[in-house]
């Protein structure tokens, strides 16, 4: 017999999802948390969105917050690694090997 620990989301009294990783549950609870406040938010805007336009816009904000952040200039983009030019890297393994062969 086989013993499965289980997490579940649960909203309003209803199973959202179910994990099998307690923090990946913690993660989607608290993405529906800020989802929830940004449901608030868009209520209380000026312009006029529909309840399901509203969520649906709240839960793609949410899960892609750091994106989100980036975007409103609360956080530093994470620096992408350069890559080399496959020119200048056959370029410079060439003067590589000839270095080797100087030096033996």
């Amino acid at each position: 017999m086989a013993v499965e620990a289980r997490y579940v989301v649960i909203r309003q009294n209803a199973e959202v999802k179910t994990f099998m990783d307690k923090k990946a549950a913690d993660e989607y609870d608290k993405m529906l948390d800020m989802a929830d406040n940004l449901t608030e938010m868009f209520a209380k805007a000026p312009v006029e969105l529909s309840e399901s336009l509203a969520e649906e816009l709240s839960v793609f904000l949410a899960s892609n917050r750091e994106d989100v952040l980036i975007a409103l200039q609360a956080k530093k983009p994470k620096p992408v690694a350069k890559a080399v030019p496959a020119k200048k890297a056959a370029k410079k393994e060439a003067v590589t090997d000839e270095d080797k062969k100087d030096v033996a």
